[in-house]
């Protein structure tokens, strides 16, 4: 994490170049957009991205998993990439990424230069000030020495190509909007820090010990991560923090973890009651503990997600987020204490009867339940939490039967 002080200088150098008003929203508490208004417009878009998609001509290959129906069955994939910005669901949907931004090609998995990087590498091309869409030029493993902090307006995607993040610190998105991270292998990431890492052209600063996640979120907006397969990092494999909002998680492989993924920064951090993620499509399997997610504050939609693994508990919070769980999967484990799919946390049961947690179509396996509390039948407090239209939960199987990164070849459907 940079220090303090380190901050205003790193949001100007990207207020420079990028100076919209998505932008200076991630700078201030107050400029976070109504989460009413994002729903609306979600909605909104739901029902164009419908419409569009069916006019796309691929009716025989759909899967029911309306990102994959979008994009998948166009055997030229490959040299329509960038195609891939407008198959966004969820409160992340409106990340583009490196849309209209030339092609980076990495072509150096080595020669990791936190401070000067090479160009051609994965650093050299996330801190650029301008749009890019970067992809690999052949299967490749990357071992960082400091985090890889990303400028906005970036789009990693793996298709293609078998690329593997891991060994060391891994992907930090920070005060940064527009990301999408597709298709990319991320597994024993380490902590980083007490060092320089350049974050822009123009700037590089002190940054302290990291936490060790696959993907840190802090004070950022508008990012999808999608077909991701991550495992067995230091702390968390995804953690959105400190204002972040605007998220989709989607098609994602989790596996051997223990703290799989925390919304919100602390029960004290009162900026993420904003916050807005989607949880999709994804599947949670084999060595998980915790955390699938783990919420405070604000609002969650997870929805036709797989759950064949757990220890602890699926889905927890603290600090009265609100969680709208519809059309999941959750196969209990066979230990008598721990079929519970919810936890309340860090609070007693006069507290949390208040917070709002639905379940809703999800389908309960192996003595696996869900426990509810707050609002009940009443729909008014999840309008903030809806983002996408539930599919049946016995459809889920389906859905995510490729969750996590994809084996694509040129020339071929995806």
């Amino acid at each position: 994490m940079l220090t303090t002080q380190l901050l205003p200088v790193v949001f100007f150098s990207l207020a420079l170049v990028f100076l919209t008003p998505v932008t200076l929203a991630i700078s201030s508490s107050s400029a976070v957009q109504d989460p009413d208004l994002v729903v609306q417009e979600v909605h909104r878009t739901i029902n164009a991205s419908v419409e569009r998609r069916n006019l796309q001509g691929y009716s025989s290959c759909r899967t029911g998993n309306p990102i994959d129906d979008c994009w998948r069955c166009d055997p030229n994939w490959e040299n329509n990439r960038q195609r891939l910005a407008d198959c966004g669901i969820g409160f992340g949907k409106d990340a583009i990424g490196g849309k209209n931004g030339r092609i980076y090609v990495v072509t150096d998995s080595g020669n990791d230069d936190p401070v000067n990087p090479r160009p051609g590498t994965l650093r050299h091309a996330v801190i650029q000030d301008e749009p890019l869409w970067i992809i690999f030029k052949r299967d490749m493993v990357i071992q960082l020495k400091q985090e890889l902090v990303m400028n906005s307006y970036k789009t990693i995607d793996g298709r293609g190509a078998s690329v593997h993040i891991a060994g060391g610190p891994c992907i930090t998105i920070h005060y940064a909007t527009n990301i999408i991270i597709h298709g990319i292998n991320i597994h024993d990431c380490k902590q980083g820090g007490n060092g320089n890492i350049r974050n822009s052209p123009e700037h590089s600063g002190w940054w302290t010990v990291s936490d060790g996640d696959g993907i840190s979120i802090f004070a950022s907006q508008h990012v999808w991560v999608d077909h991701c397969s991550l495992s067995n990092c230091h702390d968390g494999l995804i953690d959105a923090i400190h204002g972040s909002t605007a998220i989709t998680l989607s098609n994602n492989y989790f596996t051997h973890h223990d703290k799989v993924m925390l919304l919100g920064h602390s029960d004290s951090y009162t900026q993420d009651k904003n916050m807005q993620v989607t949880i999709a499509f994804n599947h949670f399997g084999e060595g998980l503990v915790q955390r699938m997610p783990r919420c405070r504050h604000g609002y969650f939609h997870v929805v036709n997600n797989d759950y064949t693994h757990w220890e602890m508990y699926a889905i927890g919070g603290s600090a009265n987020p609100t969680i709208y769980s519809q059309g999941n999967r959750f196969l209990a484990p066979n230990t008598r204490f721990n079929k519970e799919v919810t936890k309340h946390e860090d609070a007693s049961e006069s507290e949390w009867k208040h917070w709002n947690w639905r379940s809703e179509g999800d389908l309960m396996l192996n003595g696996a339940y869900f426990r509810q509390s707050g609002a009940g039948a009443s729909s008014a407090p999840y309008a903030r939490a809806s983002s996408i239209r539930a599919r049946p939960s016995s459809l889920v199987g389906s859905i995510t039967v490729t969750a996590g990164a994809l084996t694509c070849r040129k020339g071929s459907r995806c």
